[in-house]
């Protein structure tokens, strides 16, 4: 039997939000493979999974999520060589994500290192629901109409992206991964006449979630699974 590795997105949190396609994939997979920072701790993806299915069977890969570039591509590395073992053997790998494989995710990474090794592997990805589509529906937001554009910029090393897509009033912007900068950027959404409307969401469908305006948050940092939408100016 030949192997195969695939991305499963798990969505943002929810148990609710994970596909029946994710859960099929994941009932196919010979293995599933799960990212968290311990090998004693339950990480996000996984806990979403328990939930889903508790009959899923998920084992952990340990990643160094930091700002350490040796200690990352190391881990990288050697969760790839874990998983071209499995698919020597001939085993379906399937590794879960949060949201969506293809976005902002350690699955393409880690398929780039398999293939690497392994060019003939086959290399699938299963969609997820994003943060900010869980975010817009809860909020009772409507991201774009009619010729919007779309800007998602990521905020983890600080609001330049953020600042230059607020040029584009047509535009909707996406903020991902910039918690610990969310004074900053209502700072910016205010500066740019965009707070009011900017809606703010942390940790959806897991402990600690928060969601509102984001002017009700915008006095302190908030974590890192944090979520900012902008409308477009109307």
């Amino acid at each position: 039997m030949r192997g195969a590795f695939i991305g499963v997105g798990v969505g943002p949190g929810d148990p609710d939000l994970l596909t029946v396609r994710a859960l099929r994939a994941l009932g196919d997979a010979d293995r599933v493979f799960s990212p968290t920072m311990a090998v004693d701790a339950v990480g996000r993806a996984e806990s979403i999974v328990r939930q889903a299915d508790p009959a899923i069977r998920v084992e952990r890969l340990v990643f160094a999520i930091r700002r350490d570039e040796d200690a990352r591509s190391k881990a990288h590395q050697e969760a790839a060589n874990r998983i071209v073992a499995c698919v020597d053997a001939g085993e379906r790998v399937a590794f879960i994500t949060l949201g969506d494989p293809n976005v902002y995710s350690t699955f393409h990474h880690l398929a780039r290192l398999v293939v690497e090794q392994r060019p003939h592997v086959p290399v699938e990805t299963v969609p997820g629901i994003m943060a900010f589509q869980d975010l817009a529906s809860r909020a009772g937001l409507v991201v774009l109409d009619g010729t919007e554009r779309l800007q998602l910029v990521s905020a983890v090393d600080g609001v330049g992206a953020v600042e230059a897509a607020l040029d584009d009033e047509g535009a909707a912007v996406i903020v991902y991964k910039g918690g610990r900068h969310l004074p900053a950027i209502a700072k910016r959404l205010e500066a740019k006449a965009r707070l009011d409307g900017a809606v703010f969401g942390e940790l959806l469908g897991l402990p600690g979630e928060r969601i509102g305006a984001v002017k009700e948050y915008a006095d302190a940092p908030a974590a890192y699974l944090a979520t900012v939408i902008v409308p477009p100016a109307r």
